[in-house]
């Protein structure tokens, strides 16, 4: 499973609502939050955040949502990626820093530079690493018309590439990707990417070297720690999901691209269970809501998806050995003593 970090999606709130649409709804199924778009620290499950584009663009009637928003985002959602790429030597190095650091961003994204038989032209690849890949025609647009806009920043304003190669069939007129990215679109492209000339790998850029050290060696220390385990991304994504009672392991494996039993598979690699996932993610979530007197035991119930409060009240005397207003006393006890 692939996560991105939640900085893909800023301005994605924004941008839905001018269009008419429902953020929310858009986001809820994919177990994304609106408030943790644009925290760098948060991952999303990054075929969520594909499933969400591409119904948005279907819910708002709008072919180039992903173009649209790219015009939004920048090299920020990098984070220190973008930092220090941004402070390479020359824009050949800045490439280079992208292709070696991209995981730190999301392990699921990829870019990388190949020479082409034309030695005055190198192909700028930007390539999604999920099997099987879901439709996510916006989501590479989206990504195209981002990395324009950042060589644009580090070489030129009105910098355009020789072409650009996407892998779908037009989502729109071709006349507007012609408008959109400054030169020829090519469609049915076996990758997608952009097609630069050789000579602006050499060009230099406005470097800060202690700032692109500083920025390196701390992803680093990033791209070589261990990802989020599954059992911590299954709850994170149960969490939005638990109150619609929609926190079930089909639903979950779905928007990971599983099987339910390759999810348990994963799941047992690391000494837990789906159930196990949920019941202590519900306990999590109750012990938390019971130190606030304001949230009454039925809004509990629906936060945690039981259908009744005396299921609420059974797995609370499981939990705690007590009943919730036992335990919700207790708490407020404690926290006057």
């Amino acid at each position: 499973m692939h996560l991105i970090r939640a900085t893909s999606l800023i301005q994605f709130p924004e941008l839905v609502a001018e269009l008419g649409g429902n953020p929310a709804n858009l986001l809820r199924p994919a177990g994304i939050r609106v408030e943790d778009i644009g925290h760098f620290e948060t991952f999303i499950v990054l075929r969520g955040a594909i499933a969400a584009l591409e119904a948005a663009a279907t819910a708002t009637s709008t072919p180039d949502i992903g173009r649209r928003l790219s015009c939004r985002q920048g090299i920020e959602i990098l984070g220190p990626v973008g930092v220090a790429a941004r402070n390479a030597g020359t824009f050949g190095e800045a490439l280079t820093t992208f292709n070696r650091f991209m995981a730190a961003y999301s392990p699921g994204l990829s870019v990388a530079v190949h020479p082409l038989p034309d030695p005055e032209i190198v192909f700028f690849e930007h390539r999604i690493e999920l099997s099987p890949t879901p439709p996510h025609g916006q989501t590479v647009e989206l990504s195209l018309g981002i990395m324009l806009r950042v060589l644009r920043m580090l070489l030129q304003p009105d910098y355009a590439p020789v072409e650009v190669h996407l892998p779908h069939r037009p989502l729109a007129p071709e006349s507007d990707y012609r408008r959109f990215f400054g030169t020829r679109v090519l469609f049915g492209r076996p990758a997608a990417g952009l097609v630069i000339r050789s000579d602006d790998l050499e060009r230099e850029l406005r470097c800060d070297t202690l700032t692109h050290e500083t920025a390196t060696s701390y992803l680093q220390t990033i791209v070589s720690q261990r990802p989020p385990t599954t059992a911590r991304a299954v709850a994170d994504m149960a969490r939005h999901l638990l109150p619609a009672r929609m926190a079930s392991i089909e639903m979950i494996a779905e928007q990971f691209g599983l099987h339910p039993k390759a999810l348990q598979r994963r799941l047992a690699t690391e000494g837990t269970s789906f159930s196990s996932v949920i019941d202590g993610l519900r306990r999590e979530m109750a012990e938390q809501y019971l130190r606030d007197p304001a949230i009454t035991l039925v809004h509990l119930s629906h936060q945690l998806g039981f259908a009744e409060q005396s299921v609420l009240s059974r797995a609370a005397h499981r939990w705690f050995g007590m009943s919730p207003m036992q335990y919700r006393r207790q708490q407020g006890q404690s926290a006057r003593s």
